[in-house]
């Protein structure tokens, strides 16, 4: 891993409910590297975007420490808190309902620059809107339409675009190509890729597409019901799959090769436990094949299984 530009300490997030607490992200630990990106997967309703809004500070989080170059991003407040949106920009699933329907796409990506960023003349603000159409691929043309008039993929471009606007170092993509069509989605996918390798970007990318993540990962982590249950670099990770769930995961992706068309898929039973007030020890283990009586009743830490290989599982203590 290179040098280290985001760090989480037990971030956590506990939202209010009739019920009791719903534990979204909990004690969650990660790093993420200068131009590196680190994959984020889990079913849905694991965590995925609360983890991703969290760290931006969309949510405000529960307890837990995010370092943007070792200073904690969550300590700050007032015009500090804004400047960090220099730094750090999102990029959204849904490419429609995050873009203003009044707003034209001109309008959409200088107004970050306006609200937050140096003060420049009308002529030259106009001059780095274009230059930031050009740079995610649309043409200028375009500047004057507003977001209903395009298609999916050219809003997720304007959104980006968006997020490009204060040149950040780390954009958090929070299933950014999930409601575009395949052929769209390799479009934004290499567009990412390009704008990383140019401007030395990092991101997290957060899906539930495993084939997306190994296209466009470095390291990917693992969650299920709000806690990491894996973290490897990603050929390991499709390699040498250490955690129950990570094995079914991987298990139901298709496969190209004939001679694999009989195999016996794993199929996973029992019901999901709930996310309000679990109980303590593996929240996977209603449905793991393999739990036993250690796998309740107290925590289970991640346990180093290989170089830069991390699983909480007590197949591994």
């Amino acid at each position: 891993m290179s040098k280290t530009l985001i760090e989480v300490k037990n971030l956590t997030k506990y939202f209010d409910t009739p019920k009791g607490k719903l534990h979204a992200v909990e004690k969650v630990n990660l790093k993420i590297g200068e131009g590196e990106t680190l994959g984020v997967v889990g079913e849905s309703g694991c965590g995925k975007t609360t983890l991703g809004r969290t760290m931006t500070r969309l949510v405000e989080p529960t307890g837990g420490e995010v370092l943007l170059d070792g200073k904690n991003i969550l300590n700050l407040q007032g015009k500090a808190k804004n400047e960090i949106y220099h730094s750090i920009q999102m990029v959204f699933q849904d490419p429609y309902s995050s873009l203003n329907p009044r707003l034209s796409v001109g309008n959409i990506i200088e107004d970050p620059i306006k609200t937050m960023g140096p003060k420049m003349p009308k002529g030259e603000l106009h001059d780095k809107v274009l230059e930031l159409m050009d740079v995610v691929g649309l043409q200028p043309r375009y500047y004057n339409t507003y977001p209903h008039e395009l298609d999916g993929g050219r809003r997720q471009r304007v959104g980006l675009a968006r997020a490009l606007a204060l040149e950040p170092r780390f954009i958090v993509c929070d299933e950014p190509v999930s409601a575009l069509d395949v052929s769209i989605q390799a479009q934004i996918l290499n567009l990412l890729m390009d704008l990383q390798r140019e401007k030395n970007l990092s991101y997290m990318f957060i899906t539930h597409n495993l084939f997306v993540v190994k296209h466009i990962s470095d390291y990917i982590v693992v969650m299920y019901m709000g806690q990491v249950v894996e973290y490897a670099a990603k050929k390991e990770l499709f390699t040498n799959p250490a955690h129950p769930y990570t094995k079914a995961l991987l298990d139901v992706i298709p496969q190209p090769d004939l001679s694999r068309r009989n195999r016996k898929k794993k199929i996973l039973y029992g019901e999901v436990s709930s996310p309000v007030n679990p109980k303590p020890g593996c929240r996977f283990a209603p449905r793991c094949p393999y739990a036993t009586s250690k796998c309740t009743g107290g925590e289970i830490p991640l346990t180093e299984v290989g170089p830069n290989h991390v699983c909480a599982c007590t197949l591994y203590e």
